[in-house]
């Protein structure tokens, strides 16, 4: 990413800002909140449509017959393993095109700290191919039903939660490598607005490219084109954390990338990371992680 960003002027392309966006999911991967808030399979016959709208995030996955999708006057085919997205707030009219259809259906809400509404950031509403996710799918619809046919600790909705997220982690893998792009908003006009996680795009490689020294906050908001006070409250709007904490963040992630790989002493982690000595690394180190660096394994 270093040889093909600029820091100042430059928009990084659609590619670069997908990569950009999935490496800030990964990094912040600590402050993800996944909450299901219902989960149900339904099975539908010829007659029939529906005509709504959610609060929430929606999935479903087709596990018989075909569903058509229409978002905006456009139709859309979703075939048995297909995965439908649905962004909250999004009308659809839906209808079966056979004798029946099956899906299992689940309301979710997922946020990073403060920001509730971070996949809007992601061009993900749309029929996510059954192919590109069929291993994810497979071990969602089993954990589901395992969930529904067992009491035990494999049919437990923490299981369920997890191979949701795992579900959701896929997707937006996909979309941050080019290989999936949800089309129920692609004929909409692209929002670009002071509130959008564009607007930060040339902020996360400056950050990832500067970790070895203090990084002032004005530095960011000069990047990003706007006053330091403003910077401060956008960030936190965009993401749900302060620039602070972000960085702070980053800094404690390699630090432990570091520590796993067993190559470099807690004198020299401190100095990759801006540290002005070992004993402040190891202090925020230990705050952060409640271990010392001597310690973490």
């Amino acid at each position: 990413m270093k040889d093909v960003i600029k820091w100042r002027g430059d928009e990084l392309d659609q590619t670069h800002a997908g990569i950009v966006n999935m490496s800030i999911m990964d990094e912040l991967s600590e402050y993800i909140t996944l909450r299901m808030s219902s989960y149900l399979e339904q099975t539908h016959d010829s007659n029939w449509m529906e005509h709504k709208s959610h609060s929430d995030y929606d999935l479903w996955f087709i596990t018989a017959g075909s569903v058509q999708i229409t978002i905006d006057g456009i139709e859309h085919m979703a075939d048995p393993g297909d995965i439908v997205f649905f962004y909250p707030d999004m009308p659809y009219l839906a209808s079966t095109t056979g004798e029946l259809c099956r899906f299992i259906y689940i309301h979710f809400d997922f946020s990073i700290a403060e920001q509730k509404r971070i996949l809007g950031e992601f061009q993900l509403p749309g029929i996510v191919p059954g192919n590109l996710v069929r291993e994810e799918s497979t071990l969602f619809t089993s954990s589901y039903l395992r969930f529904k046919q067992d009491s035990g600790a494999s049919g437990s909705p923490l299981y369920l939660k997890a191979s949701l997220l795992l579900v959701i982690a896929k997707i937006l893998e996909l979309h941050g490598q080019g290989l999936y792009n949800g089309e129920f908003l692609k004929d909409r006009k692209s929002r670009k607005t002071e509130g959008s996680l564009e607007v930060l795009q040339n902020v996360f490689p400056y950050v990832n490219s500067n970790l070895h020294r203090a990084i002032r906050v004005n530095e960011l908001a000069a990047i990003a084109g706007v006053s330091e006070k403003y910077f401060i409250s956008l960030f936190k709007k965009i993401l749900g954390i302060t620039p602070g904490q972000y960085i702070n963040q980053i800094k404690m992630n390699r630090a432990r990338d570091y520590l796993y790989e067993k190559k470099y002493t807690v004198q020299q982690i401190a100095g990759f990371l801006g540290y002005p000595d070992p004993f402040t690394f190891s202090k925020a180190f230990k705050k952060f992680y409640n271990v010392p660096p001597s310690k973490f394994e």
